[in-house]
């Protein structure tokens, strides 16, 4: 493997420049291919992020030698479609979140990935942050005792019902967009949940546009979670312990400050800045899997990303939001 890990981005949107920006502040990443299904697209992306490879399909993209590494980075309703085909081309996928649209395509790219011995990985990019790696440190150290409760909000005023957040077709709705996040950390703290409980409502266009969500887990922790596509929620996170709290600052999922409040009466602001769009962690973290020859990441395991994916396929269920689990 060169002495830079060479990436290629499937997807021409925001997130996927959100990636691009991300690579600069990692000096053994370089960004050399792109690929969309408009040649004037992957031009224009590739002339911004100067990129000497630019692609007008997702296949020649997958199947370019010269690229180490994908990133999928096009709607939801494409992950697993696009994932499969990079991994079939043999090439190891950090693909955005939701990792797939339902449990069911989780489970076919997550056995493609082990049957080829490739790594595959979900990018949820909030796991990867320094706050979030000094918050695991913190609680597995028992600084605010046994952790019984968390509350998390992530919503945000859409700012037009027009494109895919909106669209079922392409698993529009909040809890798939914005929802996972903190369905995610629930999952980071306590692990599966044994019961999953919500309200949701649907709009017009059929997707859930805002919904409350209680998960119960085996040890009697509670996750208390709101997630909108309709209204600026306070972005914000609290986690309660026998012996303190924790309040992750906003917004939280990108966040750089946290609150630690003990019960005896101790109160410390602590502080993570970091430099760049903070993309850059969830990369270097892929990038010491791929060079360690390791297929998965110990931080964000695809048993627990198709565990996520399972909480949220029951949350649709009750919500009778059957797409597209079908």
């Amino acid at each position: 493997m060169p002495d830079k890990i060479r990436w290629g981005i499937i997807g021409t949107g925001a997130i996927a420049r959100k990636f691009a920006e991300g690579l600069t502040a990692l000096l053994d990443a370089e960004l050399v291919g792109i690929g969309s299904r408009s040649q004037a697209k992957a031009d224009e992306f590739a002339a911004q992020f100067n990129v000497p490879f630019r692609y007008d399909s997702y296949e020649a993209l997958a199947n370019d030698p010269e690229i180490d590494a994908i990133y999928v980075a096009t709607p939801h309703s494409l992950h697993a479609e696009n994932t499969l085909l990079a991994l079939e081309a043999g090439k190891p996928v950090l693909c955005e979140k939701p990792f797939t649209i339902n449990a069911q395509q989780a489970e076919l790219v997550i056995q493609t990935a082990r049957s080829k011995k490739l790594l595959a990985m979900e990018a949820m990019w909030t796991r990867f942050l320094p706050m979030m790696v000094r918050l695991k440190e913190m609680l597995a150290e028992g600084t605010i005792g046994e952790v019984r409760t968390l509350t998390a909000d992530f919503g945000f005023k859409a700012k037009s019902e027009e494109g895919r957040l909106f669209d079922p077709a392409f698993g529009g709705g909040a809890l798939l967009d914005v929802g996972v996040y903190p369905i995610s950390l629930a999952s980071m703290l306590f692990g599966t949940p044994a019961t999953v409980t919500g309200s949701a409502e649907l709009g017009s266009t059929g997707v859930d546009e805002q919904a409350a969500m209680v998960l119960t887990h085996p040890g009697g922790e509670l996750a208390l979670l709101h997630t909108s596509i309709r209204t600026n929620t306070f972005h914000e996170a609290t986690i309660v312990g026998t012996e303190g709290k924790i309040k992750l600052q906003p917004s939280w999922w990108q966040g750089t400050d946290m609150t630690l409040f003990l019960d005896d009466g101790g109160e410390e602001l602590l502080e993570f800045p970091y430099t760049g769009n903070g993309y850059q962690f969830e990369a270097a973290a892929f990038m010491e899997c791929l060079l360690g020859g390791k297929t998965e990441c110990a931080i964000m395991p695809l048993d627990e990303t198709l565990s996520i994916m399972k909480t949220m396929d029951g949350l649709r269920a009750q919500w009778g939001l059957k797409y597209p689990m079908e």
